[in-house]
């Protein structure tokens, strides 16, 4: 009996729901939204948002990989376990961290590219009143 009454109540409050929805959507004519009044609709607005918080972290990126043979994830201290590895005659894990090497390399300048880039997206967040104003 209580099962009964759970699954009416239920029942009912879903098709309440879904008519409610139904009559607003009947209702209502879709406005157009800020992005598709600019015809923009590409994240602009988040982006010049998330701007700070990106630089900040490829900055603190590019400064680790840069970092002296002390710093973990940089590449002297990789540069240098190679060469330990090498000097002690472990040639797979030589290799192993060799490779690992290149690919920390590769990523400066990806990284000095992007840091590049941003700034010129920060330039037209600036010119463009954040993107807010929209």
């Amino acid at each position: 009996m209580r099962t009964r009454n759970i699954a009416l109540s239920s029942v009912a409050a879903a098709t309440a729901l879904l008519g409610v929805a139904g009559t607003a959507a009947a209702d209502s004519t879709p406005a157009p939204s800020a992005s598709a009044q600019s015809g923009a609709g590409d994240g602009a607005q988040a982006l010049c948002k998330r701007v700070p918080k990106i630089e900040k972290r490829i900055h603190r990126a590019l400064q680790r990989l840069q970092g002296k043979a002390g710093r973990r994830g940089s590449v002297a201290r990789l540069e240098k376990r190679v060469e330990k590895a090498k000097a002690a005659g472990h040639t797979e894990i030589a290799n192993f961290l060799d490779h690992k090497l290149t690919h920390r390399k590769s990523l400066v300048p990806t990284l000095q590219q992007r840091q590049k880039d941003l700034a010129k997206v920060a330039a037209w967040c600036r010119t463009h009143h954040n993107a807010a104003s929209s």
